[in-house]
């Protein structure tokens, strides 16, 4: 098998096609909320109430399990209806559904990746001790030390009972959730690690529990019946029934002192609610920083996905993902790096709205050169890290799994895709196989000049905007000198694809090997001047000694 980019290199895994990323159905902002203390009391007070219906739902809905129907739908929601009103009953039972339905899927997940850990552990448990890997044979390497294989003999154990359990709760529909968090319940035990007491983490844990977000409706007055915000910011909230005498306003309603302004996307917000289009809110207290938060949003018609060629017209800035940071190159049409490499850099340590917002600048600083180079398309690697966290991918190499498990190819994707969208800028995703080894092999080195030193990254880059354009990876081969095989063609010349047997050698010219061209073959074969006439070059002329003069 013949190896995608010409490498001809055998065992290499079929490279899937690359494809331009939809771009986002839905839109999320978020305003702060300035409270008086008043309102902050009414909404904690609404919110924790409101929060144990919720528990108490979720706690239905996992108790019945799969036998779970519309019928039993709509009675929890009736149950709940007495007790708060019907437009507050459909967003509680709309969010336990999806938090079941989310426990599920972490449940299949983890039956995967136990299964996958189990089978990478037998295989290695079964070769001998110290045993090197043959990726040929498909053989795995073998553990370092009876210590280390006795180690992982116990782990498998382990691990099969774990897989056990899972897939009798999957069978059974039982799902284990926690609303407020698993992180934040294990906390509890743990006050003294986190620095906190009893009363800080119990305010946590009231604030996470609370529940205050209303699904919108569409025709209804301002996008939503329930959370009702004014095109000019006013706030009100339906009460619940049982929560009634907190009302300053009519129809059961509170109104809140605090006016909202969305300073992103706040024009395209007021068009909707102007037109009493749906709009969904949340709203949520931020106990680390004493600050009530609002969340609007709605859902949006898809734009229309590029056509590839359309978007590949003028270039492509492929991007290498990185731990610490993006490695870019603007390429052209043909597939030749343009102009320098650009590297962005960013910091993962810290808080996670740190790392969100070194994310969020350095993809900002890239969509500003796409827009200076003049290209309408980004080139990315379709990563997938998920399969490659485990213990047995990379055996002792603690860094580098920690690396991989910190590293957000999730969130960088998902951002970058939303951010790009919003520029008009078109996502390419292509396969990530082989193109740091690749990259390396072909284009670090003619890359590297006196003034420029490209890294392995860099390269790595031109790898993939290559496969984007359709253009193999691996470069043509230098001619050679002149009078050996095609005397110095253009073997460099780029290949459309479409361009049949673009990978192998030129064909050999038929016709002599060496300097020695027989009479009619030469370049001058055609010339009638050439054939023997004084002061002009034959096609091939033999030696001769010219005669001695007369006067010596």
């Amino acid at each position: 098998m013949r190896g995608p980019g010409g490498d001809g290199l055998g065992g290499l895994r079929e490279v899937a096609a690359s494809f331009v990323v939809p771009g986002p159905s839905g839109v999320a902002i978020r305003a702060r909320l300035r409270v008086s203390e008043t309102d902050a009391a009414v909404l904690a007070e609404v919110g924790v109430f409101l929060g144990a219906l919720a528990s108490r739902d979720l706690a239905g809905r996992c108790g019945q399990g799969l036998a779970h129907d519309s019928a039993a739908w709509a009675a929890r929601k009736r149950e709940l209806t007495g007790l708060a009103s019907a437009r507050w009953a459909g967003s509680i039972t709309k969010a336990t559904n999806d938090r079941w339905s989310l426990a599920r899927r972490c449940q299949a997940a983890e039956i995967v990746s136990l299964r996958g850990q189990i089978v990478s552990i037998e295989a290695r448990l079964t070769r001998p001790l110290g045993a090197r890997a043959d990726k040929r044979a498909g053989l795995v390497r073998g553990y370092g030390s009876r210590a280390e294989w006795h180690a992982k003999a116990r782990r498998l154990r382990t691990l099969k009972d774990r897989l056990t359990a899972v897939e009798t709760d999957w069978a059974a529909g039982r799902v284990r959730a926690v609303r407020g968090g698993k992180q934040l319940a294990h906390l509890r035990h743990h006050l003294d690690q986190a620095g906190l007491d009893e009363a800080a983490w119990r305010q946590r844990w009231r604030a996470a529990r609370m529940f205050l977000a209303a699904d919108g409706e569409s025709g209804k007055r301002f996008g939503n019946e329930t959370v009702r915000i004014t095109a000019t910011g006013k706030v009100s909230i339906r009460l619940p029934a049982a929560l009634g005498h907190l009302a300053n306003a009519p129809h059961n309603r509170y109104a809140l002192n605090a006016e909202v302004v969305f300073r992103h996307r706040g024009e395209e917000w007021a068009d909707r609610v102007s037109a009493n289009r749906a709009v969904a809110y949340r709203i949520h207290h931020d106990i680390a920083r004493g600050r009530w938060y609002v969340t609007a949003s709605w859902q949006r018609a898809a734009a229309p996905i590029l056509p590839m060629d359309a978007a590949l017209t003028q270039g492509v800035v492929a991007v290498d993902m990185n731990d610490d940071h993006l490695a870019a190159w603007h390429l052209d049409v043909d597939g030749n790096p343009v102009g320098e490499p650009q590297r962005y850099f960013y910091d993962l340590s810290g808080t996670a709205s740190h790392r969100d917002a070194q994310i969020r600048h350095a993809l900002t600083r890239l969509l500003h050169h796409t827009h200076r180079c003049g290209a309408a398309a980004i080139a990315i690697e379709n990563l997938d890290f998920s399969d490659g966290r485990t213990r047995e991918k990379h055996g002792r190499n603690k860094r580098f799994r920690r690396l991989i498990s910190r590293f957000p190819t999730a969130k960088l994707k998902a951002r970058l895709v939303a951010m790009a969208a919003e520029q008009g800028i078109a996502m390419v995703a292509v396969d990530p196989a082989y193109t740091s080894r690749w990259g390396a092999q072909h284009w670090q080195q003619p890359l590297t000049s006196t003034n420029r030193t490209p890294t392995r990254h860099d390269a790595a880059a031109v790898a993939i905007g290559r496969r984007a354009l359709g253009h193999p990876i691996r470069r043509r081969t230098a001619p050679p000198p002149h009078d050996q095989s095609d005397r110095a063609g253009h073997r460099t010349a780029q290949a459309r694809p479409e361009t049949r047997r673009r990978e192998e050698p030129r064909p050999r010219i038929p016709g002599p090997r060496s300097r020695i061209v027989p009479p009619g073959r030469g370049a001058k074969a055609g010339d009638q001047r050439a054939q023997h006439r004084s002061e002009h070059a034959a096609e091939q002329q033999s030696w001769q000694q010219d005669s001695l003069p007369l006067s010596l």
